[in-house]
């Protein structure tokens, strides 16, 4: 019996197997931030693959916030119909859909100079124009417009990107946040941004979207964010609606302090679903249906996020589905279901 290919109902919505196309960047759109047809294509060859949740790649709240100028963008209502487009191709072929939502802050080469809590730069990039209260403010009030945005492109949940190095991790680690004000310190402090921003975005989508927060659980390195910290942050961030942790660590500099093997990060995933009993996602180097089944039929996540190895192999979920033996209902035929004289074609 496999757990990999059992449903999984968060809120409204329900995916039908615990297989998710990890976020990945692409930078396949134009300036305007807008989908066009290669990314339905792109997004299109794995829901046709059988993949049960899609997530988007970073698509940015604000022009400022893009990590590069042809990231995708919920900024304007312009770039609604787009994304709605292929958020409906997955509802007619058996798929969920789920919108990242990012600011790149210090990290963003879309401009001359990023932004970030504090004026210390990212390695190999220039110094950030550090944020001031109402600058904080305009951001949170970006988010909330993106998630609605979201709501109305028909995305079945959302992710909030926290981690990576991104604005919301520069935020919450102490190795980039070193203002003085409310928004450091302490990680009451550190973190208030990103509980305005959920609360903000609870508020403006249905009670029935999933909400989804990718955390890191640690800075891997000496001074950083702590485990304690962000499992602290997710118990808050639970009480506020979000419904699953997508968990991850490091990257608030580049490099990683750590070592770096199939299914790294699972035992964090593992962790705070023992110490929180919310609903977590595994996700690091997860490239065997084997190892997959494994973590979520060991209870240590309740879906796997996949990413490179759904680049190299938009099937991948097919031949997941053939190691485990089940045989789900997919889009596109398979070997086993062809009948008929069409047989001799497969």
């Amino acid at each position: 019996m496999s757990t990999l290919f059992e449903p999984l109902t968060i809120r409204g919505m329900t995916t039908s197997n615990r297989i998710v196309m990890s976020p990945m960047l692409m930078y396949m759109a134009a300036e305007d931030g807008i989908a066009r047809d290669l990314h339905l294509v792109h997004y299109g060859a794995r829901i046709l693959g059988g993949v049960g949740l899609v997530m988007t790649e970073v698509i940015a709240v604000s022009p400022e916030g893009r990590i590069s100028s042809s990231d995708l963008g919920l900024w304007d209502d312009g770039q609604i119909e787009g994304l709605a487009r292929i958020v409906q191709f997955a509802h007619e072929h058996g798929a969920v859909m789920g919108a990242q939502l990012a600011h790149a802050g210090r990290k963003s080469k879309s401009q001359d100079r990023g932004v970030a809590p504090s004026g210390i730069a990212y390695e190999g990039l220039p110094v950030p124009e550090e944020l001031a209260i109402a600058d904080i403010d305009r951001i949170v009030e970006a988010y909330g417009q993106a998630a609605r945005r979201a709501a109305s492109a028909g995305f079945d949940c959302l992710e909030l990107h926290a981690a990576h190095g991104y604005l919301l991790h520069e935020f919450l680690s102490p190795i980039s946040n070193q203002r003085t004000d409310e928004y450091g310190g302490s990680i009451e402090n550190r973190s208030r941004i990103v509980q305005r921003i959920v609360s903000g975005i609870r508020n403006a989508v249905p009670e029935s979207m999933a909400f989804l927060v990718r955390l890191s659980a640690e800075d891997v390195v000496d001074g950083g964010l702590t485990r304690k910290e962000s499992s602290w942050l997710a118990a808050q961030l639970a009480e506020l609606g979000v419904d699953l942790f997508d968990v991850s660590s490091g990257n608030v500099d580049p490099g990683y302090g750590a070592a770096v093997f199939p299914g790294y990060q699972a035992n964090y995933a593992r962790e705070l679903k023992e110490q929180l009993g919310v609903k977590t996602a595994a996700m690091g180097s997860i490239s065997s249906p084997e190892l997959a089944e494994f973590i979520v039929s060991s209870g240590a996540a309740d879906l796997v996020f996949v990413g490179r190895a759904l680049l190299r192999d938009p099937h991948w979920a097919l031949n997941a589905a053939r190691v485990a033996g089940v045989e789900p209902a997919l889009a596109i035929p398979t070997y086993a279901r062809a009948t008929g004289p069409y047989e001799r074609g497969f």
